[in-house]
């Protein structure tokens, strides 16, 4: 056991490291491991691996094909992003447009499910422990047609006023990441509860500063199997404040300003039926980004996130996989926006609704909405396996019309695609 501790503590700051990428549901990824991610993100009634089974609900443990033996993961995703975004009208002059920097993100995940008592008949008592990224979204556009600190002429009309930029938002990152020590207890034969201590450990970079910070959470789930094979799964997240010391001068009085965040309450359901070869889960979640401190400053939506997956044994230890995610962007439209007005945030003004837009719009642009996944598993002995998906997001835009600070026409828009590749490897003992 003291190994696979000092194992998940290696992992654990592996993930720390990572960079971040750009998320799916609005900025979180649509599931942890190559197994769940391939079935479309699902996992609440019946996670196949130790990864999944910690991050979507941890009463899984005891109902885990890895049951009742213990199990440890590695996983990783290459994340491959496509962001563009345009600013146009007479406002501007015109249409200015640019492409994101382009980057593979490499993004590790860990998981490990131990039993603790035998694990041969209920009561059963598992412990487990799962370390990954969880959360990341951004752009950078710095270099680009849009990075023009000096396009709105101020000082001509306002003498001794600095110039203002065509945008802000031309370089966020938010990065986040998640351990969580988990335990699940399994009384009979048909039900299990889990609970699991979250760790949020985030990074925010908006250009000007950078700052880290820990948020604490708990998740519980159940699980209910009526008959064998179906299998009923319910998951609560609770929220996890984080604060951002110093990262943007919103208000342009020549001061950095501080930005809170809270990774929203989450709650989700699953059902799971197995047909013999054939598994086919669905899970439903909703996510209250509307009620979370930042997110709702900046006008997010709850989301409701709708997956379904499957997998298949064609032959003996072979496994295919595929699964379909929608969840309909959080990011609201606010068109008809009065750049000549102000706007607060968190009792910061912002000089202009136009650059409240951009910051939103184009710096943090949550687009995707529909994902197909695919994959394949193989066993190559009872204890070892080898797990490859692929994701792809497709191209989703949004925008907006409103004036520039000056009251001349405008619209804003943000594209977004994602593919991603995931791999990962799996020990039984």
């Amino acid at each position: 056991m003291n190994n696979f501790c000092r194992i998940a503590l290696i992992i654990f700051f592996s993930v720390l490291m990572s960079t971040s990428a750009l998320a799916t549901n609005g900025d979180n990824l649509i599931g942890v491991g190559p197994i769940s991610r391939a079935m479309g993100g699902v996992g609440i009634a019946a996670p196949q691996d130790a990864i999944s089974a910690v991050f979507a609900n941890p009463a899984a443990m005891c109902f885990g094909p890895f049951c009742p033996a213990g199990e440890v993961d590695f996983g990783g995703t290459l994340f491959m992003p496509d962001v563009k975004a345009k600013v146009s009208g007479s406002g501007v002059g015109g249409t200015i447009k640019a492409s994101s920097d382009d980057e593979v993100y490499a993004i590790p995940a860990f998981g490990l499910s131990v039993p603790i008592t035998d694990g041969l008949s209920p009561p059963d008592w598992r412990f487990g422990l799962a370390a990954y990224g969880v959360t990341g979204l951004g752009v950078d556009y710095r270099d680009t047609d849009l990075d023009q600190p000096t396009f709105f002429p101020f000082s001509q009309v306002m003498p001794g006023a600095a110039d203002g930029p065509l945008i802000t938002g031309d370089f966020t990152q938010l990065q986040s990441m998640r351990f969580a020590p988990s335990i699940a207890y399994q009384p009979n034969a048909k039900l299990s509860f889990g609970l699991s201590g979250i760790v949020e450990y985030a990074n925010l970079d908006l250009g000007q500063g950078s700052d880290w910070d820990y948020g604490f959470g708990l998740q519980g789930g159940t699980i209910f199997r009526p008959i064998n094979d179906l299998s009923l799964g319910l998951s609560i997240i609770t929220p996890r404040k984080l604060e951002f010391k110093k990262v943007a001068d919103f208000d342009a009085d020549g001061g950095l300003d501080d930005l809170d965040l809270q990774a929203p309450l989450e709650i989700g359901a699953g059902a799971a039926y197995a047909f013999q070869k054939l598994l086919i889960e669905v899970d439903v979640k909703w996510i209250n980004w509307s009620d979370a401190d930042g997110y709702e400053d900046f006008d997010w939506n709850d989301q409701w996130v709708f997956a379904i997956g499957t997998q298949f044994e064609p032959i003996s230890k072979l496994f295919l996989r595929a699964g379909y995610n929608y969840a309909k962007t959080p990011v609201d439209k606010n068109n008809n926006f009065d750049g000549t007005r102000t706007r607060s945030v968190q009792g910061k003004v912002i000089p202009s609704e136009y650059y409240y837009e951009t910051f939103r719009m184009i710096g943090f642009p949550a687009l995707a909405e529909h994902h197909i996944t695919v994959g394949i598993g193989y066993d190559f002995t009872a204890n070892f396996s080898a797990s490859l998906g692929y994701m792809h997001a497709f191209k989703n835009d949004l925008s907006e019309s409103g004036t520039t600070p000056f009251g001349q026409p405008v619209k804003i828009e943000s594209e977004l695609t994602e593919d991603s590749i995931d791999f990962g490897l799996t020990w039984r003992f």
